[in-house]
This record gives C-alpha cells, sequence and structure tokens, in this order.
C-alpha cells in the first residue's frame, strides 16, 4: 500500500468532536485522495496528561512519522482550580512549559513533520454558568480563556511555530456566542467553518517544501481512466479525482 502523508489532529474534545460536523470531518473530506487525517482528540485531558502521553501517542520508532500534526491543548487547563485539588486545572506556567515540551517532542519525530498549534477558543459565560451550577462546577471565564491562550500564541511566537488564534478569530463572527457554540465551549458548525478557513489559510500560505496545501497535494491515481463517467459529447470521459465535493463551496 502507498503510504500517503499523515495528518494527526492531537488535542482534546474540540479535536475528539471535530468529526460530528465539524473541522476535522471537513479536512479529512478535502484530503480524501491527498492525505490520511488521523484523529487523536481525548476529551478531558489537558496539556499535562498529553505531554505524558505524547511519547505513545508519537512513538518515535512508528514506520511512518506525520507530515503535520495540529495541536489544541489549553481549554481544560484553564478551569480554575477545584478546592478538593483535583481536576484539569493547570497553572499558566507549567501549561506554557508543558506546551512547549510537546513541540519539541512533536517536531523531533522527522525533519517533515510540521506542527499548528491552536490557541484556545471564547466561551459564552452565560451559558457555562448556568452549566455549572446544575452541575455544581466552577465556570469558566471568557477572560482566563484569553490569558492562556495569548500564552500559546506567545510560545508559538518565540518557537518559530505556526499558530492559529481561535479567540479572536471566533469573536469576529457576529453574535458569535450563539451561533458558533453549541454549548458555550465546543465548536459549533459555524465555529468549525472558521477554524477550517484559518487552518487552510495557514496551510496555503506556510512556505513548506513539501506544501501541505490541499490544492498543491498529488493525488492517488489521479490519471484519466476509460472507466471514468462519460463526457456529455460521448468523445471522452471527465477526470472527477480531483474535484472537491459539494462543488460550488468556497472552501478557502
Amino acid at each position: 500500500m502507498t503510504m500517503r502523508p499523515q495528518f494527526v489532529l492531537f488535542g482534546s474534545s474540540i479535536v475528539q468532536y471535530s468529526y460530528y460536523e465539524g473541522w476535522g470531518a471537513t479536512l479529512s473530506q478535502l484530503y480524501a485522495r491527498k492525505a490520511d487525517i488521523i484523529l487523536r482528540g481525548y476529551a478531558s485531558w489537558n496539556s499535562r496528561r498529553a505531554l505524558q502521553n505524547v511519547d505513545k501517542i508519537f512513538p518515535k520508532n512508528a514506520i511512518e512519522q506525520p507530515s503535520l500534526v495540529i495541536v489544541y491543548f489549553g481549554g481544560n487547563d484553564c478551569i480554575p482550580p477545584h478546592p478538593s485539588g483535583l481536576g484539569p486545572h493547570v497553572p499558566l506556567g507549567e501549561y506554557i512549559e508543558n506546551m512547549r515540551k510537546i513541540a519539541i517532542y512533536i517536531m523531533s519525530l522527522s525533519h517533515k513533520t510540521r506542527i499548528i498549534f491552536l490557541s484556545n477558543p471564547p466561551i459564552n459565560e452565560e451559558l457555562i454558568k448556568r452549566q455549572s451550577d446544575e452541575f455544581g462546577l466552577i465556570p469558566r471565564t471568557n477572560e482566563v480563556s484569553r490569558i492562556y491562550s495569548e500564552a500559546c500564541l506567545e510560545l508559538c511566537h518565540e518557537m518559530k511555530i505556526k499558530a492559529i488564534d481561535m479567540w479572536s478569530a471566533i469573536q469576529k463572527k457576529h453574535d458569535w456566542k450563539n451561533v458558533c457554540l453549541m454549548d458555550g465551549i465546543h465548536l459549533s458548525i459555524e465555529g468549525s467553518e472558521i477554524l477550517r478557513k484559518e487552518i487552510l489559510k495557514v496551510l496555503k500560505e506556510a512556505e513548506w517544501e513539501p506544501s501541505l496545501y490541499w490544492k498543491s497535494m498529488a493525488v492517488d491515481f489521479g490519471e484519466d481512466s476509460p472507466y471514468d463517467i462519460v463526457s456529455p459529447d460521448g468523445k471522452g470521459t471527465i477526470n472527477y479525482s480531483d474535484l472537491p465535493f459539494p462543488q460550488g463551496v468556497e472552501w478557502d
């Protein structure tokens, strides 16, 4: 079997749930004959747990190392600490060092492995507070999410890692609280569309060799074939190998 480039989505619930009408599903659609999109999403994980397991998820002795890893952690790290000492909270300083170590490890996998970090998205405090009151949880705040988001972006700037500022990008959408978040935290279809466009923008503009932008990559079995659908004039066939579906959508 010919090995396609591998794109790994590594993160917490925003990654795990990204195949539910989300940005992960859209990437799989666009790269269906160009790269294998591999989901490694773990709901409720924080950066501490991710760092403890990154070598198991990305073993250095793997036959094939990923061409791209999209990483998201922080939404659980920034949950306020619980009085019991349990829970996902990770102090800001440790969060940044965990993300630094995760990045260093992933970059060590191979010379071809590229990284994109996603920063924290904004949250709908009102909706989260209602849920927190119901379950007796400590409510999150959008301000703390911003602080963790900006710290992640600063780290990426320092390490020269591609990054997407989800906190700012989503809030550019009118009425974002109601249209971009399903439950105040996780991305809706509209929120996923914003993230998908941001990811494709990074891939298009990155000066990476080889390019990982979907329109620039080779297609599996892209040659013309007499077995393709016959054209309306009956004189040839139509090559569908590199046509996005559905047609007419502005993908990027």
